[in-house]
């Protein structure tokens, strides 16, 4: 028998709040009503099941075009494990990303920003992690951009990240963020975590053993679902 530990609910203030005026879509889309827990049916707490026959090696790879031809840009490895609140690796776990271009434009319609696109950019990747929890993407660092109507307000570079592990409970959605970019001590989803700690799960970690020599540079970035010191949920 295994020892485990009693699952804990969020630590205060590791966790954004509902509400943060200087995140003003939170003011449109947070609750008005006070919530109530609902009861955990199998429908929560089963599935969905992914394995490594659920996607492509070649889905992980952000950076080679349909024509074969690179993306422009930073190449990067992100590369990290997924485990839960005790530690244990959370094995087929689906991880979905995605991020805006090296010049800070997302390759979706809805982003009319005149800026470059990059054909060879396909701006979105996935993979399953492994019995360890382990994953891995080849991509490009991503550009800052603009937010309309902001005064002048720019989002850091950051690469958005969704995952399912074991089941509907244990569902995230985050971003990852670049260590030391100075625009990060400005971003309005970031800071809206009062804890700094729990601000740096979300910062990725430079480290040359992850990276290709003399080609890509490399960076580990752990996650948590749930628990204690679970990684940091924003949209």
């Amino acid at each position: 028998m295994t020892d485990e530990i009693e699952y804990q609910e969020y630590e205060p203030g590791t966790q954004p709040p509902y509400l943060t005026p200087r995140y003003k879509s939170t003011v449109i889309r947070s609750p008005k009503k006070p919530q109530y827990k609902l009861p955990r049916t199998l429908t929560e707490t089963t599935g969905p099941l992914f394995s490594q026959d659920d996607v492509t090696a070649a889905e992980c790879d952000l950076v080679t075009g349909a024509n074969g031809a690179p993306a422009i840009g930073q190449l990067m490895i992100m590369d990290g494990v997924v485990t839960d609140e005790d530690g244990r690796p959370a094995a087929n776990t689906l991880i979905e990303i995605w991020q805006a271009n090296s010049a800070g434009k997302y390759a979706h319609v809805m982003d009319t920003r005149d800026a470059p696109g990059d054909p060879n950019f396909i701006g979105a990747g996935r993979a399953v992690t492994d019995e360890d929890g382990h994953y891995r993407f080849t991509t490009i660092k991503p550009g800052a951009y603009p937010v309309p109507n902001s005064g002048n307000y720019w989002r850091p570079p950051h690469i958005h990240i969704s995952l399912y592990g074991h089941s509907f409970m244990s569902r995230m959605i985050t971003q990852s963020y670049f260590p030391g970019d100075p625009l990060n001590d400005e971003d309005h989803i970031l800071q809206g975590i009062p804890d700094a700690a729990a601000r740096d799960r979300l910062v990725m970690k430079l480290d040359p053993s992850v990276g290709v020599d003399e080609h890509a540079l490399g960076f580990r970035h752990n996650l948590v679902l749930r628990g204690r010191r679970a990684t940091p949920m924003v949209g």
